[in-house]
């Protein structure tokens, strides 16, 4: 049993890896024996992800690509061949929602920067589809691979404010379920592809939203706990065990999922 859970020696990219969730995930994955590629723009921040990974006992690379160029990208997939030879598992990371996609409480779609639009719905979409694009053609070309993709809450129902974010997240969860299948019937039941959907977890690009100054909930987390069963918001840690789950070969049968981590939120009808 605990070898149908493992993901030891599997080569494993991960993107926005100098993030908080991209980091707690590559410590995760060190943890558990796998090694860990740390993608993303910054070769200081990446030295410093890797750092702390080797510290820890385990193999770790950083290779610096923008997940919005596939030419970088695919430099980036040449010095992962040199090095492992192979990479078996991708974790799409990098996205979020950005200051200038979100409305304040009293604006209107209408008063939406179209710029900020563009820039936060290509972050998440492109942002994914590109390494996908990359790296998961060395999967279809050896056989084998696990991609896990970021969704969100946003995905399942209308979140205020966060139109573009929204929308770009909707459009993941389709791109889940189609690049899933298109790999599964065109290179075998060995490539799968799969997506996370966090619930509210308390982090740089919403905390100013989420908690006052004093630590105290705004009127829109007090919103959010009325529809969270668990009446808590999410630790970051929380999501490292489902995904190492999907990455193993105890979902071996499981591809085009997207699965909630969000304390019951998408459950709950808040009544």
């Amino acid at each position: 049993m605990k070898d149908l859970f493992s993901i030891k020696n599997k080569v494993a990219v991960i993107t926005g890896a100098s993030g908080v969730l991209g980091g707690s995930l590559a410590k995760s994955f060190i943890e558990a024996g796998a090694k860990v590629v740390a993608l993303g723009r910054n070769q200081e921040t990446l030295d410093t992800r890797v750092k702390e990974l080797t510290d820890l006992g385990g193999e770790a690379l950083a290779v610096e690509a923008n997940v919005m160029n596939i030419e970088s990208l695919e430099a980036g997939s040449e010095k992962i061949k040199e090095k492992y030879g192979r990479i078996d598992i991708l974790l799409n990371i990098a996205g979020g929602n950005i200051p200038a996609a979100t409305l304040s409480p009293e604006q209107s779609f209408f008063d939406m920067d179209m710029k900020g639009w563009a820039e936060v719905t290509d972050l998440n979409i492109n942002g994914t589809i590109y390494p996908s694009y990359v790296f998961g053609k060395i999967m279809a070309e050896q056989g084998s691979g696990s991609i896990i993709n970021i969704s969100s809450m946003a995905a399942y129902s209308a979140i205020t404010r966060v139109a573009g974010y929204s929308a770009a997240k909707s459009a993941i969860t389709n791109f889940t379920q189609w690049l899933a299948s298109d790999l599964a019937l065109k290179f075998g039941d060995k490539i799968r592809v799969n997506a996370v959907a966090p619930g509210f977890f308390i982090g740089d690009q919403n905390r100013a939203i989420l908690l006052n100054p004093d630590g105290s909930l705004t009127e829109r987390s007090k919103k959010v706990m009325a529809k969270t069963p668990m009446q808590r918001f999410g630790e970051v840690e929380e999501l490292n065990g489902i995904v190492q789950f999907l990455c193993s070969d105890a979902a071996s049968f499981i591809t085009g999922a997207l699965i909630p981590v969000d304390g019951g939120f998408s459950a709950f009808s808040g009544v």
